[in-house]
């Protein structure tokens, strides 16, 4: 057994005596204490420290993932409205008589501009075989007497898809007003103006190119008993409006 004794100097030699009896591990853990508490408690204003910190915040920034790419701006939406429609946008339907194409519905007849300017001699049947007639005084019927001199007409092509109608007899030619009244004009006006079209069943129809009914076309028309039809009341699809074309016998 050791006995210890007090004299001048002991703490010095018992401090030093217990550092020599303990072991390494806790001789590295004294020293960082006094190393700790000889510096003092870590401040912000610490060089060391800052360096530290700023190297920390570094590391972790570098190793945070970013997100900005993932992000699209848009621009808020533009509170001013479309520009309108282009205005060049073509019509269903134009007026014939200021065009030198003729456009009937959905049909062109630019495949008809052999016929500008020829002169056919013709004879109309209706569908219920009346012949059309042009008066003397510009009475305009139909007859079933096909020797009837006021039923020779000429057709002559003034525009593409457009012609008119003459009685060679009468020197009158077929018009119709934009009441839709159908007569025989002296001289020849905006009111002989007819479009001419080929319908499925082989038959010619007759329109004004210059007047519309409500935006409808208006056509010529025969009735069952050869009395004419105001043209405000046709239609293309009624076979009062269709006429078929024969030659005139010389």
């Amino acid at each position: 057994m050791c006995r210890w004794t007090v004299t001048q100097g002991a703490p010095v030699a018992w401090f030093s005596s217990c550092l020599c009896c303990r072991p390494p591990s806790h001789l590295l853990s004294l020293s960082f204490i006094l190393l700790l508490l000889l510096l003092g408690p870590p401040t912000s204003s610490s060089p060391l420290l800052a360096s530290l910190s700023m190297n920390s915040e570094q590391n972790h920034n570098a190793q945070r993932p970013s997100f900005s790419h993932f992000f699209i701006s848009h621009s808020p939406p533009s509170s001013t409205p479309p520009p309108p429609a282009s205005s060049a946008r073509l019509p269903w339907a134009i007026n014939v008589s200021s065009s030198s194409t003729a456009i009937v519905g959905r049909h062109v007849r630019s495949s008809y501009k052999h016929l500008q300017g020829d002169v056919r001699k013709r004879k109309l049947v209706s569908f219920k075989y009346f012949f059309l007639r042009i008066g003397e005084n510009g009475a305009i019927n139909g007859t079933e007497n096909e020797d009837d001199q006021y039923c020779e007409l000429e057709i002559k092509s003034v525009e593409v898809g457009v012609v008119a109608i003459k009685g060679r007899k009468s020197n009158r030619y077929l018009a119709i007003r934009k009441d839709g009244l159908l007569y025989g004009a002296k001289k020849y006006g905006p009111d002989c103006h007819l479009i001419e079209r080929i319908e499925e069943n082989k038959y010619n129809t007759y329109a004004s190119a210059e007047w519309r009914n409500k935006k409808k076309f208006m056509f010529v028309a025969i009735n069952a008993k050869g009395k004419p039809i105001n043209a405000t009341k046709t239609r293309k699809t009624k076979k009062v409006t269709h006429f078929l074309p024969t030659l005139v016998e010389p």
